[in-house]
């Protein structure tokens, strides 16, 4: 019988020297130093990895930690009543572990800058109790060699800290954490360990690094949009950009301004599940758009790993089915209300919190319609309805006993039915990221009306450019407005995280 070798236990933990507690009353430094340390901490955790691959065993465990952000306030302070986020609700100590501070320094600066001037209090930073998983050291832009992992003799958990699902949830965002007593509050809506699992989601789902999201989403569930806004992209590019700087494609694929075709990267030969574009500017300031696809599993899962970013708006643009005989296709729907029964949030936002609308969103997305269709006022009427949209998981809900989905639709006086506006709003009330949804109706089933085929390739040919044209009107025009107006307080229950 083979003799079975066992591993030398682990003996000891190897660190980085551990880091002195700062204070800070300047945002820029305190970031600088969160860049420091998170740069310091990673490079340990990579640079030990790599090293194992010259014996493949050890005898230590590798550990860095991620940064911490802190600050105590001792008094309730008047603030001014109409932000919505940058202040503390009680006095106490807030904390809050930080992670890619080079992706979130503006970020990081505006909140830190907005608690120092709300509160007069100065903020820490220091090093957390949550350890850095080693998966998530390595970002975008690092590169490990897949042969090492096969020279290490012992199991990676072993060695190495892992992603821990236990610690990774939703709890602050959802209002359902409770603070034990001794611990600091939150200070954020997502611990850093959050971030990371979503950051790399979002690389995985849609073959784009997170550094490429912009500020402003458009969410669509059909490729004509996508084939509409890569031609409306490489055009501007292609011009002098008007005011972008580049667009990236999925693979990153990168056109920069002033380029009649990409600079570097390679178009993909097979898409990820969600491919997402991005047409840039300074600061993040530009329009993301993403083809979710069908279904409000997908506008869950996207929405989910988006909100981690802290985008300032994101909107629902694509096809729905008309519930009203006077509508025709082509009108355009501007969602006010919500019916929910898409139940993939159930869990998380119960379906009797309401999901109000944003008087800014509304009002962009009408204005970006009469701007585009020249039409305005009663005659805007017309082509467009402002009324309760509902949201639906089954796509064939139709070819069931239809009564009960027909009672409800019309006792809630929906106008429309898709399958993925209502999960998006709802992931934007629950996340605090501002929401609407401009959709266009491409059928009415409870009339017969559905599109022939050569009918449906003259209506998106149409409809299609149109529509997204009131889409990017509508975002730009949301760019253009202060952000502390444009992040509702209507977003903000009874104990917020001063972060927004």
């Amino acid at each position: 019988m083979e003799k079975r070798i066992y591993p030398a236990p682990i003996d000891a933990i190897s660190s980085p020297k551990p880091f002195v507690q700062q204070s800070f009353t300047d945002a820029m430094e305190a970031v600088h130093a969160l860049k420091e340390l998170y740069a310091r901490n990673t490079t340990f955790l990579r640079d030990s990895f790599t090293a194992l691959a010259k014996d493949g065993d050890s005898h230590r465990r590798y550990r860095a930690f991620y940064p911490e952000i802190g600050v105590t306030t001792a008094s309730h302070t008047q603030v001014d009543s109409r932000q919505a986020y940058g202040h503390m609700p009680l006095p106490g100590h807030y904390a809050t572990t930080i992670t890619r501070p080079d992706l979130f320094e503006s970020y990081l600066v505006e909140q830190l800058t907005l608690i120092m001037r709300n509160h007069g209090v100065p903020v820490t930073v220091s090093e957390s109790e949550t350890p850095i998983p080693l998966h998530f050291a390595f970002v975008e832009g690092t590169h490990v060699d897949g042969s090492i992992a096969d020279r290490i003799r012992r199991p990676i958990r072993d060695l190495f800290d892992v992603p821990d699902l236990d610690g990774t949830d939703d709890h602050i965002a959802n209002g359902t954490f409770e603070n034990l007593p001794g611990y600091p509050r939150p200070l954020a809506p997502f611990t850093a360990q959050r971030v990371d699992y979503s950051l790399h989601r979002l690389s995985h789902y849609t073959a784009t690094a997170p550094v490429h999201f912009q500020n402003f989403v458009l969410f669509t569930n059909y490729q004509f949009y996508i084939d509409e806004f890569c031609t409306y992209a490489r055009d501007l590019m292609a011009k002098g950009g008007g005011g972008y700087d580049e667009f990236v494609e999925p693979g990153h694929v990168v056109t920069k301004a002033g380029e009649t075709r990409p600079g570097n990267g390679a178009i993909l030969s097979r898409m990820p599940q969600m491919p997402a574009y991005h047409l840039k500017k300074s600061d993040h300031g530009g329009i993301t758009m993403v083809n979710i696809g069908i279904g409000p599993s997908n506008a869950k899962t996207i929405t989910d790993h988006i909100a981690v970013l802290r985008p300032h708006a994101w909107v629902m643009l694509g096809h729905c089915a008309g519930l009203r005989n006077t509508q025709a296709l082509g009108d355009y729907v501007l969602a006010h209300a919500y019916v929910r029964e898409d139940h993939v949030l159930d869990d998380d936002l119960p379906v009797w919190i309401p999901i109000p609308p944003l008087a800014e969103i509304q009002v962009a997305l009408q204005e970006a319609v009469a701007e585009v269709t020249g039409l305005s006022g009663y005659d805007l009427k017309r082509i467009m309805r402002t009324g309760t949209v509902a949201t639906i998981d089954n796509r064939n809900w139709e070819l069931r006993d239809q009564r009960g989905p027909v009672q409800r639709l019309s006792q809630s006086r929906a106008i429309a039915l898709d399958m993925e506006s209502a999960t998006i709003a709802a992931n934007g009330f629950r996340f605090r990221v501002p929401y609407g949804t401009l959709l266009c109706v491409s059928d009415k089933p409870l009339h017969g009306e559905l599109k022939l085929p050569g009918m449906a390739t003259e209506f998106y040919k149409r409809q299609v450019a149109q529509h997204l044209s009131i889409g990017i009107r509508a975002m730009e025009k949301l760019a253009e407005m202060p952000m502390e107006r444009l992040h509702s307080r209507k977003l903000r229950s009874f104990s917020e995280t001063a972060f927004q």
